[in-house]
């Protein structure tokens, strides 16, 4: 059995190294931003490095993001546009704090890196030479015709829009986005209110059952399936109803927008994914148009 040639690489486009050398400095701003905020904060409690360690495991993310350009993966547009929505959002609601006014360093910081998250969007979805290069699956390794080759692999499901790879990736937020406030609460319990803990399990518990529903309902969702479509706006809305009331009675007003704000944010660009994406599959010949 032979093993086929190693394709030579190709040079990227300037556009492409640009929008992964934009990732870099929005992955390093991202860390900058939130320790300036830890710095300049009037109260370090509990709840704020939490929300801080969130935040800045964002970082992470678009290191991840930065090895799916590379790739020229076809998935890395509507992960670009959720990380770069929830990174704004995670990141403006530790700016603000509890009273008075937002430090003016703390301010900048956050109006850069809204900045940078705003140009890696519009280079994922406005740019011709970066849509051009994203296009490709995962590779792996297959046997044909007795030679084992490592090469890109075409997915077995029916080609689908990038509506509803936007859907998938914001509905993968929801776990996160309701385990940090149910740790946040958790420091509620070593202030001495134990009459919580057991809400506070659940709240947990909820999140983790998200995180497997959501990857149930999206697999059949990207196959086509009416009914996974269904679900997941089942699931979104329960997410909604579950999380909000118990910011809201747990960690008050304050958690209620610094946690609150951006699931609704996530729920509800998957909810308008969902509602842009065909009902059906696109067919197997059928381009695979970015949101607009």
């Amino acid at each position: 059995m032979r093993t086929a040639a190693v394709t030579p690489p190709v040079r990227r486009p300037s556009a492409v190294r640009a929008l992964t050398t934009l990732l870099a400095v929005t992955a390093a701003a991202t860390v900058g931003v939130e320790l300036l905020n830890w710095w300049y904060a009037p109260e370090q409690e509990f709840g704020l490095a939490v929300r801080t360690g969130w935040a800045m495991l964002r970082s992470l993310g678009f290191l991840v993001l930065i090895g799916q350009v590379n790739r020229g993966r076809a998935g890395a547009k509507p992960f670009g546009l959720i990380l770069a929505v929830t990174t704004v959002f995670a990141v403006g609601r530790l700016v603000v704090p509890r009273q008075g006014v937002p430090p003016l360093p703390g301010l900048l910081g956050f109006a850069v890196l809204t900045a940078l998250c705003v140009a890696v969007v519009v280079l994922l979805y406005r740019c011709d030479a970066v849509a051009g290069h994203l296009v490709r699956h995962r590779r792996g390794l297959v046997v044909e015709g007795g030679t084992i080759a490592w090469r890109e692999v075409a997915p077995k499901r029916p080609q689908v829009t990038a509506w509803l790879l936007t859907a998938r990736v914001a509905a993968f937020t929801y776990s996160p986005l309701m385990l940090v406030p149910a740790l946040v609460a958790g420091g509620a319990v070593l202030d001495g209110r134990l009459g919580v803990v057991p809400v506070v399990l659940a709240w947990f518990a909820a999140g983790i059952v998200v995180s497997y529903l959501v990857l149930f309902c999206t697999a059949f969702l990207l196959r086509g399936r009416r009914w996974a479509r269904r679900l997941l706006v089942t699931v979104t809305l329960g997410v909604l109803a579950v999380n909000l009331p118990l910011c809201w009675w747990l960690l008050g007003l304050d958690g209620l927008v610094r946690d609150g704000a951006p699931l609704l944010a996530a729920a509800t660009l998957a909810l308008y994914a969902l509602h842009r994406a065909p009902a059906t599959p696109a067919s197997a010949d059928a381009p695979d148009a970015p949101p607009r």
